[in-house]
């Protein structure tokens, strides 16, 4: 697939939004997504994704698309490859979401516009307003009754 022209700056865009799901993906064993991706039990991991992201967006917001890929060698650690949607309201980003040893990344592969304008600049603005009105708000609560 070619890439966008404007796809980078969408990546730290979608990367930004979405680094508190990638904590809580990151608390499934790696083990357990070779198993899961290997074994083409990709409900398991939609649920996993489903329950990460509810945490801080609204339903239907991230999830995982086609599947997924696992990379497992004898000589370097794991890598896996989450094919994952992002679907802000009048928006859809499809990326690759890589998790490995140390790091974490986004690949946008594409992203659509409901009602795309000329201008790519109005499009990634909209879209980082569109990410921003689906997350959930969570308010601290210090001390109690």
């Amino acid at each position: 697939m070619n890439r966008q022209p404007h796809a980078a700056s969408r990546e730290a865009i979608v990367a930004e939004a979405i680094k508190d799901v990638v904590g809580e993906l990151r608390l499934v064993d790696a083990s357990d997504y070779i198993a899961f991706i290997r074994l083409e039990h990709f409900a398991t991991v939609s649920d996993i994704v489903d329950s990460a992201a509810e945490l801080f967006f609204m339903p239907g917001t991230l999830r995982l698309g086609h599947g997924g890929e696992a990379h497992v060698t004898w000589s370097e650690p794991p890598r896996i490859v989450l094919d994952l949607e992002l679907r802000p309201p009048g928006a859809t980003v499809y990326f690759a979401l890589i998790l490995e040893d140390e790091r974490a990344a986004v690949e946008v592969n594409y992203v659509a516009f409901d009602r795309p304008e000329a201008d790519p600049t109005l499009n990634t603005a909209f879209l980082v307003d569109a990410l921003e009105r689906c997350r959930i708000r969570r308010t601290e609560t210090v001390g109690g009754p």
